[in-house]
């Protein structure tokens, strides 16, 4: 389990990040413009709450608000263990936070790939049991995909295809987007669905097989870049998306889209290494 293993620490200073008390409020449409995750106030808790039954935690809405305010707050400041100790003991109703943090972590900090792999197959068995006691959240099935997404980049192409994970991913994110239309990451997370299929299998066969289309991941980059223009993630993956639809083609394009999401004021740690990855692949 991941919270048995080392969770290397957010390499920078942190200080900007976090959002106490009522600024994390204030700062939240921001923070969470690509993700649209609700602010987890009394009223959203108690939502959670009925709508979780027997799965719900033993706590009342405030409690409950206050648990995932602070979990968030971990979130934002980089303290990503906290973030996913904190949401993983609340069961499905704190899955959206422990997910995006032990994803995130695993993305960024972990080295060792086998350790990265069990971390996202962790994190999309955590997003399993909250699409199943929460079916209605779109967070629910983005996590979902989002996990899924990062392990099968970890395998060989055909042992993900084999292992029927590009399926799974599309009817999480088709789902994710039929609950919240605008749902920026999960229109990044399409765009590259469709683009990665194509750049690994080709265009005929990805279409035919998976339905995987060079224009709708086109569109979809297009409409998260219009989302969420500030989000470093966005601008990493529409380079991703140019160089795997189109190669050397438009590496000028790719480069620029990540010179872009370098130059981006970060708004919390996730963005902050979004950013520094891409100066990295620049240099």
């Amino acid at each position: 389990m991941a919270s048995k293993t080392s969770w290397a620490a957010f390499p920078h200073d942190a200080k900007a990040y976090t959002h106490a008390g009522d600024a994390l409020k204030k700062a939240w449409p921001k923070l969470h413009a690509g993700d649209c995750e609700p602010f987890p106030d009394d009223k959203r808790a108690a939502t959670l709450l009925k709508a979780a039954g027997k799965a719900a935690p033993k706590l009342d809405a405030a409690a409950l608000a206050a648990a995932l305010q602070d979990a968030w707050r971990a979130f934002h400041r980089g303290d990503f263990k906290a973030a996913f100790d904190a949401g993983s003991a609340l069961g499905p109703v704190g899955a959206s936070v422990a997910v995006k943090a032990l994803g995130i972590h695993a993305t960024y900090l972990v080295d060792a790939e086998a350790e990265k792999l069990k971390r996202f197959e962790q994190a999309a068995k955590l997003a399993e049991a909250a699409i199943k006691a929460l079916p209605d959240e779109a967070n629910s099935h983005y996590r979902h995909a989002f996990a899924l997404g990062r392990y099968s980049q970890g395998l060989s192409i055909a042992k993900a295809l084999k292992q029927g994970i590009a399926s799974k991913v599309r009817q999480s994110l088709d789902e994710a987007l039929t609950l919240a239309p605008k749902h920026a990451e999960a229109h990044t997370s399409l765009a590259l669905y469709h683009a990665e299929i194509i750049g690994k299998i080709g265009a005929m066969i990805g279409g035919l097989t998976y339905g995987a289309k060079a224009g709708e991941a086109e569109s979809h980059i297009k409409t998260a870049l219009k989302l969420t223009p500030d989000s470093p993630i966005a601008h990493i993956e529409h380079g991703n998306v140019l160089m795997l639809l189109h190669g050397d083609k438009k590496e000028d394009a790719a480069a620029a889209a990540y010179e872009k999401a370098a130059k981006l004021k970060p708004l919390d740690a996730m963005e902050a290494l979004d950013a520094a990855y891409a100066r990295s692949q620049l240099e």
